[in-house]
C-alpha cells in the first residue's frame, strides 16, 4: 500500500485546535457507540416488559466488560503506532499493525469459545432475577457468536487513532449504529424477539461494520508502510503490544467487574431496580461523552509527542483537555442531577423504572465533574506508556472504594439507589488524588535528572 503524505501531525504548531479537531470525530464516534448500546435499551424498553430490559442491561454489561478488555489490549497498538509515526519509522509502524491483526484474531476466537461455555455460570453469578434469567443467557450466547467482529471492530479503531485519524473510527461506528437501529426495529419491534432480538441486531450490525470498513480501508492510502507478509506473530512486537495493552485491559476489566458487582447488588433488589440502574447506566454513557473523547484523543496526541521528544506539548494538551471537559461537564452534571427523570423517560414508560433511574443518576451527576480530571490524566499516562500505573490506580478505585462502598450502602435501610451510586464518584476522587500525586512525582524525577 502507498504511504499517505499528509499525516495528522500533533508534534508541530498549535495544540488546542488540532486536539479539538481530533477529539470531535472521536466524540461523535463515542456518541454513536453509546447510541449503539442505548438503542437496545430504548427499543426493548418500548416493546417489552421490565424483565427483558433487565436481561439486556445485565447482558450488555457483561459484553461491555469483554469489549473493555479488547479496547485496553488494542491500546498497546495505538501507543506503539503513535510512537513509531512520531519517530518517522513507517515500516516499524506497519509491522506493528500486521502483528496486531494476527494477535487479535486469535483473541477473538478464544473469546467466542469462553463466552459460549460460561454464559450460564456468568448469569448465575450476576444474580439475575428469575424472570430475566433465560433471556440473559440467550443474549450472552448470541453476542458470543459475534465476538470476532467485536474484536475486529475495535482493532480498526485503535489503528486509526494511533495514526492520528479519528474519522475512520467514526465511520465504522456510524455504520454499526445505523445497522443496529435497523436491526432492533426489525427483530425487537416487528418480530417481538425482545432481548434475543437486540443481541442478534448487535452482532449483525458489527459484522456489517467490519466488512464495509475493510472494503473502504483497502481503497485508502495509509500513513505507514504495510505488506501482507507483516501479518504474522513476531514475538518481540506482540510482547510489546501486550506489555503496554495488558495493564490497560486489566484495569478496564476490573473496573467493569466492579460495575458488574454493583449490578449484581442491584439485581438482588428486584427487576425494577435492575432495569432502572440499567437505564441510568446508558444515560451516563452520554453524560461522560466529552471526557471519554479527550481520554482517547490525548493518548494519541501524547504518544506522538513522546516519540518526537516534546513533553512540553503533551503537558499543555493535558491542561487544555481538563479545562474543556470540566467546562462542559458543569452543565451536564446540573441537568442530570435535577432532570434525570426527563432523561430516563426517553428509555422507558414505567414510572417506577423512571424514578429508580433518576435516583441513581444524581450520584453520576457528581461523578461527571470529577471524571474531567481523572479521564484526562488516564489518557495522558497511557500516551506516555505509563500503563502499569493506570492499571494500579484503576484497581485501587474499583476494589478499594467502588465495590465496598456500594455494598455498604445497599445494606442501609431504606435502600437508596442514590447512596449506592455514590460509590462511583468516591472511587473517582481517590483516583484523582493518585494521578495528581504520580504526576508530581514523575515531574520531580524528570527535573532532578535534567540537573
Amino acid at each position: 500500500m502507498k504511504i499517505m503524505k499528509e499525516v495528522s501531525q500533533f508534534t508541530e504548531g498549535k495544540i488546542l485546535s488540532p486536539l479539538i479537531g481530533f477529539a470531535l470525530p472521536v466524540l461523535l464516534a463515542i456518541f454513536l457507540q453509546t447510541m449503539y448500546g442505548a438503542v437496545d435499551m430504548l427499543i426493548v424498553g418500548q416493546f417489552s416488559e421490565a424483565a427483558q430490559l433487565s436481561a439486556v442491561s445485565t447482558g450488555s454489561w457483561v459484553m461491555q466488560t469483554v469489549t473493555s478488555a479488547i479496547v485496553g489490549l488494542s491500546m498497546g497498538t495505538t501507543i506503539i503506532l503513535g510512537q513509531r509515526i512520531g519517530e518517522g519509522k513507517q515500516e516499524a509502524a506497519g509491522r506493528a499493525v500486521g502483528v496486531s491483526i494476527c494477535l487479535f484474531a486469535v483473541i477473538g476466537i478464544a473469546v467466542t469459545v469462553l463466552l459460549e461455555l460460561l454464559a450460564v455460570p456468568i448469569t448465575v453469578m450476576m444474580k439475575v432475577p428469575q424472570a430475566a434469567f433465560e433471556s440473559t443467557v440467550s443474549y450472552l450466547r448470541i453476542c458470543a457468536a459475534g465476538a470476532v467482529f467485536i474484536v475486529a471492530y475495535n482493532v480498526i479503531g485503535s489503528v486509526f487513532r494511533g495514526v492520528g485519524d479519528s474519522r475512520m473510527p467514526l465511520l465504522t461506528v456510524a455504520i454499526a449504529c445505523v445497522g443496529n437501529i435497523a436491526g432492533d426495529l426489525l427483530f425487537v419491534g416487528a418480530f417481538h424477539m425482545a432481548a434475543e432480538g437486540a443481541a442478534v441486531a448487535t452482532v449483525l450490525a458489527q459484522a456489517l461494520s467490519v466488512i464495509l470498513s475493510a472494503w473502504i480501508i483497502r481503497r485508502r492510502n495509509l500513513p505507514f508502510s504495510f505488506r501482507r507478509r507483516y501479518i504474522r506473530l513476531e514475538r518481540n512486537i506482540a510482547a510489546r503490544i501486550i506489555k503496554l495493552g495488558f495493564p490497560i485491559a486489566l484495569q478496564d476489566v476490573l473496573v467493569s467487574i466492579s460495575f458488574l458487582a454493583i449490578t449484581a447488588i442491584v439485581n438482588t433488589l428486584g427487576v425494577v431496580a435492575s432495569a432502572g440502574v440499567g437505564v441510568a447506566e446508558k444515560i451516563c454513557g452520554f453524560i461522560l461523552l466529552v471526557p471519554s473523547a479527550f481520554m482517547q484523543s490525548i493518548s494519541a496526541f501524547v504518544a506522538q509527542n513522546v516519540g518526537a521528544r516534546k513533553p512540553g506539548r503533551a503537558k499543555r494538551a493535558l491542561l487544555y483537555s481538563i479545562l474543556v471537559s470540566l467546562g462542559i461537564g458543569v452543565f451536564l452534571a446540573w441537568f442530570a442531577f435535577f432532570h434525570g427523570d426527563v432523561l430516563a423517560g426517553i428509555f422507558n414508560k414505567d414510572s417506577r423504572v423512571i424514578a429508580a433511574a433518576a435516583d441513581y443518576l444524581k450520584a453520576y451527576a457528581v461523578d461527571c465533574l470529577l471524571v474531567s480530571f481523572m479521564f484526562c490524566f488516564t489518557g495522558y499516562f497511557n500516551g506516555c506508556g505509563k500503563t502499569a500505573f493506570v492499571m494500579l490506580q484503576g484497581i485501587a478505585g474499583a476494589f478499594g472504594v467502588r465495590i465496598p462502598v456500594s455494598y455498604l450502602m445497599s445494606q442501609i435501610v431504606p435502600v437508596s439507589l442514590f447512596r449506592i451510586g455514590l460509590a462511583t464518584p468516591a472511587s473517582t476522587l481517590l483516583q484523582i488524588v493518585l494521578c495528581a500525586g504520580y504526576y508530581i512525582w514523575i515531574e520531580k524525577r524528570a527535573a532532578a535528572a535534567a540537573r
